[in-house]
């Protein structure tokens, strides 16, 4: 990926609490939420449930409860109970607050954009706003049969361009059905004041799904655990989904054929029920850098983050929708979405894929250029709503020269690599 420039800078917090930064020599790499290695999967626990894991960071100590509760183990009799009574896993997250001890002294160590988040993190029943007329999201309701893969793309209010150029674009191939997950950007109010391009995009194209929460970059994380429930109760059928942000440009043609071409392999019915895939970052580590809106600080988590995929865009299959809306009720929310999702497959003993044809941060240097270059990815972050609109023209227009062109990984008889080579260590924003 490029040289790294090191670099020292003296960073400054207003209001410097315990979690200050202190001046630091640190590399400057281009993923956001974390640092990371490469080369290896994360080397696994030596025993899956810790009963002793950085007691003294809040999220770990609220985990450990929760984890305790449900070990197949040590409580047997909880696991019996859960499959049978459906217990009230809101209650047990409040009561996992109750049995930190120091909790109050251990907030004050916190910055406000975590205190804000841990006000409301036990919180996960938001009433919907507005909600697809499809059975499974806009386009579903004309198919006879169910889509194979299903959109469902993380945006705000205020982002019309981007929606607009995804629903002229790659969000239109056949076989595929579309949703847009929304907060509310009325300060969460309820019943909140709707916008009138909202109802009309709603009115016109049946495919805004809106939750009564404030719309943050924190409460990204709300939109995968809701969207979770909404894919369980209304899309049975459907086989897959991409969830992504509105910024990407995806190759819709090239991934239902490739998605075609999972379910033909051998073996496919018993591993579809893991099957994630897309820009994997191993052993990354929380960013410390107070000054990055993915700051997380060691009062807050400790440890490396599990294995996750991020970047932009990810998919998975149906089934392991339903058994992330399930596990995730076992796991405290967490303000990165992309690690909390990382942290529930962790507790389902599974692991995303990484592929090449995932490219979180543009094409290496001279790639981009070529005629066919776009056939040989999946997708592509970070786009505008112009750019997407040309490049779905030519993607369009090139299909003759480029039909039987690879995707990355697979040229010249290179065998994808199981983890990418990141250097993602502590982004100064």
């Amino acid at each position: 990926m490029g040289s790294i420039v090191s670099r020292r800078r003296k960073l400054q917090c207003q209001d410097t609490p315990s979690w200050t930064c202190f001046p630091a020599t640190r590399p400057v790499c281009r993923f956001h939420s974390a640092s990371g290695c490469n080369g290896s999967f994360t080397q696994l626990p030596k025993t899956f449930w810790e009963l002793h894991l950085h007691g003294d960071a809040i999220w770990n100590r609220l985990q450990l409860t929760m984890d305790r509760h449900f070990n197949p183990i040590l409580r047997p009799e909880n696991i019996k109970r859960a499959s049978e009574n459906h217990p009230s896993y809101e209650s047990l997250q409040k009561q996992g607050f109750s049995e930190v001890t120091n909790l109050d002294s251990m907030r004050n160590q916190l910055p406000q954009q975590i205190l804000e988040f841990m006000s409301h993190m036990h919180m996960r029943d938001y009433p919907a706003l507005i909600q697809p007329d499809g059975v499974c999201g806009a386009g579903a309701k004309e198919e006879r049969e169910a889509p194979l893969l299903l959109l469902a793309i993380k945006t705000m209010e205020q982002n019309f361009k981007n929606r607009q150029a995804i629903r002229q674009t790659w969000g239109q191939a056949g076989w595929v059905a579309g949703v847009f997950l929304l907060g509310n950007g009325r300060n969460g109010n309820a019943g909140g004041n709707l916008s009138d391009v909202l109802r009309m995009e709603s009115e016109h194209h049946g495919d805004i799904l809106q939750w009564d929460f404030r719309d943050t970059f924190f409460n990204l994380t709300l939109k995968d655990v809701l969207f979770w429930s909404w894919f369980s109760r209304s899309c049975n059928r459907t086989l897959f989904v991409f969830k992504g942000d509105d910024d990407v440009f995806v190759n819709t043609p090239r991934m239902i054929t490739f998605l075609r071409d999972q379910l033909k392999k051998p073996q496919a019915h018993k591993t579809i029920g893991d099957f994630m895939i897309g820009d994997v970052i191993a052993a990354g580590l929380p960013n410390r850098v107070c000054q990055s809106k993915y700051f997380i600080p060691e009062g807050f988590y400790k440890g490396q983050y599990p294995m996750y995929a991020g970047g932009g865009g990810v998919v998975y299959s149906g089934q392991l929708t339903r058994r992330l809306l399930h596990v995730s009720k076992r796991v405290h929310l967490f303000p990165i979405d992309d690690v909390y999702v990382g942290l529930c497959m962790l507790r389902l003993n599974a692991h995303p894929v990484h592929h090449p044809a995932f490219l979180t941060f543009d094409f290496p240097k001279g790639e981009k250029e070529t005629l066919c270059s776009y056939h040989t990815i999946l997708l592509v972050h970070k786009r505008s709503p112009a750019q997407i609109v040309k490049l779905w023209a030519h993607v369009k227009t090139s299909q003759a020269q480029c039909w039987d062109t690879p995707l990355r990984g697979r040229l010249e008889g290179k065998q994808t690599p199981t983890v990418r080579v990141s250097l993602s260590t502590f982004l100064f924003n």
